[in-house]
C-alpha cells in the first residue's frame, strides 16, 4: 500500500510536463512486457475492422503503441487531478459536445444514469461535471488493505467524485441517489463481475454490464451514454449522447437486455471516436 500510495504522491507532485511524458513511455515499456499489449491489440482489431477486411499490421501496430502511451497517461492524469485547482480543471475543457442532454436529464428531477467506457480520462470528465452542480457517484472495486480504498476514494472524493464500494449494498445505495435526482456514472463495456447481459458489440457476441439498464428501468431516471477524450495536447473534450429509450415494455429482463444491446451501440460510437484511448488490456473478446 505504501508503494502504491507513494507512486501516485509522485506523479500528483510531478512537474505536468514530466508527469505524462514519463506515464506514457512507462505504458508502452510496460504493455509490450505483458500481456496488455497483445489483448489490446486483440481489442482494438474489432473496433478498426471494416465491414470486409481488419486493420493491416501496420496500422494495428500504430495504434497498440498509441493505446498504451495513452494508458499510462490516464494514470497520470488521474494521480494529478486532486493537486490541480477546479478552476485549473474547467479551463482545460475545450467542448463539452451534447452537454445540454445532461444538463437537461439532470433538471428533470428524475436521476440520470451515465453509461461508460473505459475511454480517456472518466475522472477527469466526473470532476468537470461536478463543478457545474452534477456530482457523480461512481462504483469502484474495493482495495485491500481497507486503508488503501479509503485512501483513493478520498482522492475521488476530493475531485467531486463521490465513490460506492462494489458490495452487496452497491445497488441500494445508487438507487437512493437516482431517487434524490442525482447522477450515477457506470463504467460497463467490461463485464468483470460475470453474468452479465448478452449483446452484440462490435459484430461479437459479449456480455455487457446490466446495470445502467436496470438502474434506468426501475426508477425512471433519464440513461445517457459518455466518454471524456484526452486531448488536443493538456485540455480534454467530453461527449455526451441523446437520452437511450429505457422504458417499461415487457418482462424486466427482457427489458434490460434489449436496453443494454442500445447502450451497447452508443459505446461503439464513444469508443471507435478515438479507439487509441479505449485502454482496455485484458481479453475482452472470445479467443482474445
Amino acid at each position: 500500500m505504501a508503494l502504491f500510495k507513494l507512486g501516485a504522491t509522485i506523479l500528483e507532485h510531478l512537474p505536468e510536463r514530466i508527469d505524462v511524458a514519463l506515464a506514457r513511455r512507462l505504458g508502452v515499456w510496460l504493455g509490450n512486457r505483458t500481456s496488455g499489449s497483445a489483448h489490446l491489440a486483440a481489442n482494438l482489431t474489432r473496433v478498426l475492422a471494416s465491414p470486409s477486411s481488419g486493420p493491416t499490421p501496420e496500422l494495428l501496430a500504430r495504434y497498440v503503441r498509441r493505446g498504451l502511451a495513452n494508458y499510462g497517461q490516464y494514470w497520470a492524469e488521474g494521480a494529478k487531478l486532486p493537486a490541480l485547482t477546479q478552476r485549473t480543471i474547467t479551463s482545460r475543457f475545450i467542448i463539452a459536445e451534447g452537454l445540454e442532454h445532461l444538463e437537461d436529464a439532470f433538471a428533470l428531477g428524475r436521476g440520470v444514469v451515465i453509461a461508460l467506457p473505459h475511454v480517456g480520462s472518466w475522472e477527469w470528465g466526473g470532476s468537470f461535471i461536478a463543478s457545474l452542480g452534477m456530482p457523480m457517484t461512481a462504483i469502484a472495486e474495493e482495495l485491500e488493505p481497507p486503508e488503501l480504498f479509503e485512501w483513493f476514494t478520498a482522492k475521488r472524493e476530493a475531485i467531486g467524485i463521490h465513490i460506492e464500494g462494489l458490495n452487496s449494498q452497491v445497488s441500494s445505495k445508487l438507487l437512493s441517489v437516482l431517487k434524490a435526482g442525482g447522477v450515477v456514472g457506470l463504467l460497463c463495456d467490461r463485464d468483470i463481475q460475470g453474468g452479465g447481459v448478452e449483446v452484440e458489440f462490435f459484430a461479437t457476441r459479449v456480455t455487457l454490464p446490466g446495470g445502467p439498464a436496470t438502474l434506468a428501468l426501475r426508477t425512471g431516471a433519464t440513461l445517457l451514454a459518455a466518454a471524456c477524450y484526452t486531448g488536443p495536447g493538456r485540455d480534454h473534450f467530453a461527449v455526451v449522447t441523446p437520452p437511450i429509450a429505457a422504458q417499461r415494455e415487457g418482462r424486466l429482463r427482457e427489458d434490460v437486455t434489449r436496453v443494454t444491446q442500445l447502450v451497447a451501440r452508443e459505446l461503439e460510437g464513444l469508443i471507435r471516436r478515438a479507439p487509441e484511448q479505449w485502454h482496455v488490456l485484458e481479453a475482452r473478446f472470445e479467443g482474445s
